[in-house]
């Protein structure tokens, strides 16, 4: 790499700094001449990069993948920029920098050209204190339920002794349940603060997320707040809404119905709909659009819809293999789910979450509802905006020979 392609990359690796670095992956090494396989064994072949305070200052952890060792070092902002110049100038080919305010990709050719660009990540629309909350995430088991605390649902899910005590074997359900709390955390400043805050569960199941977010926003912060968990199965309904009344979570009801059905609210703040079959997820997106939820929360699963509906002959060599075509089709089908959110008037990402106990899908729609106050030249903007992006989605159901649900109801 040339010194001015060095100095260009080290002015924009200190702006990410300055800009509040969320999260770095450098990836794709450059593979040397003449190495034999045992040798790469030895070599970095991954490394993540997030902030962390350590004795109140803010430091940098730079986690390397070395064969099967994972390995851990710590640098100020400085020394950071240092270190990722140096990795992407010597050793690898493509970075990913996610700041609150931008993403920024950085791709090495094989001739060390560097290509770099950059587009606004839309996390200071959605969370302006995401920083913050990412770094008080990083903090050594720093979590929103505290171990030590009897929590009486968490006591029935056997994750806890009503000591307080994290029952080892359930640490992983523990984790599971503090990280979808984090998610709600960042997003409960959009809820209404006047009135009561009105939230629907669909597809709740045996619903220890639905106590647990009960639990934070009612218990922890303090909010009114009405949950009502919906699913099919008549005995869990039941167990469910025994629990409730034994906790004394008065606000926080369970009943038996089918997503497409449900007409028992003409308004919702905020719809999580967690390992919803296929097309259920769908169903419940809609509802949340048509009732104008300023939230939604959404972990998909069984993508079947698209898996045997796409067709594309380019593609043909990916789509062959069974296990190729399922990932694609999953990846399709929540894609087209969040741009359908975008053009529906949401500030939409996906994340990734902990896998469910019951199924290994990992990625959470997370949709904010934009404010509409806007002005005329605004408005024309936003609109050739909004056509583009469902143009797009359009085009690319139709080249693949696909038929999403979740068009039909929220984009025709």
């Amino acid at each position: 790499m040339e010194d001015k392609d060095r100095e260009k990359l080290t002015t924009h690796i200190s702006d990410c700094i300055k800009s509040n670095l969320l999260r770095c992956i450098i990836s794709n090494p450059r593979q040397k001449a003449g190495m034999q396989n045992d040798e790469r064994q030895n070599e970095i072949s991954k490394i993540k990069i997030r902030p962390v305070m350590i004795n109140s200052e803010l430091m940098y952890q730079a986690t390397e993948q070395v064969g099967a060792k994972v390995l851990h070092s710590n640098y100020t902002d400085k020394e950071i920029v240092m270190y990722i110049v140096k990795m992407i100038s010597n050793s690898f080919k493509q970075c990913e920098i996610i700041t609150n305010d931008y993403v920024l990709n950085i791709l090495v050719s094989k001739k060390g050209k560097m290509t770099i660009s950059k587009k606004d990540s839309g996390l200071s629309k959605i969370n302006p204190k995401a920083f913050e909350s990412n770094l008080e995430h990083n903090r050594s088991k720093n979590y929103i339920i505290k171990e030590g605390t009897n929590v009486p649902f968490m006591v029935e899910l056997g994750v806890m002794t009503k000591e307080g005590k994290i029952i080892h074997k359930r640490y992983d359900k523990f984790r599971q349940i503090n990280r979808f709390l984090e998610f709600i955390r960042d997003i409960k400043d959009n809820l209404p603060k006047n009135r009561e805050i009105s939230i629907i569960d669909f597809g709740c199941g045996k619903s220890y997320l639905t106590f647990a977010m009960y639990y934070y926003l009612h218990e922890l912060c303090r909010l009114d707040v009405k949950i009502t968990g919906l699913d099919l199965k008549e005995d869990v309904i039941e167990k469910c809404n025994r629990l409730s009344n034994e906790y004394g979570y008065d606000k926080l009801v369970f009943k038996r119905g089918d997503i497409a059905d449900y007409k028992d609210e003409e308004s919702v703040d905020m719809v999580v709909t967690l390992h919803a079959c296929d097309t259920a997820t769908d169903f419940a997106l809609e509802r949340a659009v048509k009732w104008g939820a300023k939230v939604i929360l959404s972990v998909p699963c069984c993508q079947h819809e698209l898996n045997k509906q796409i067709r594309n002959e380019l593609l043909e060599p990916v789509l062959s293999y069974g296990i190729l075509k399922d990932r694609f089709a999953a990846i399709m089908t929540d894609a087209i789910r969040a741009e359908t959110l975008k053009i529906n008037g949401y500030d939409t990402e996906i994340l990734e979450f902990i896998d469910m106990e019951h199924t290994p899908k990992n990625l959470l729609i997370r949709a904010v509802k934009r404010n509409g106050k806007t002005g005329p030249d605004e408005k024309k903007t936003k609109q050739a905006s909004v056509t583009g992006k469902k143009n797009a989605v359009m085009k690319l159901a139709e080249e693949f020979g696909a038929n999403p649900t979740i068009v039909n109801l929220l984009l025709k």
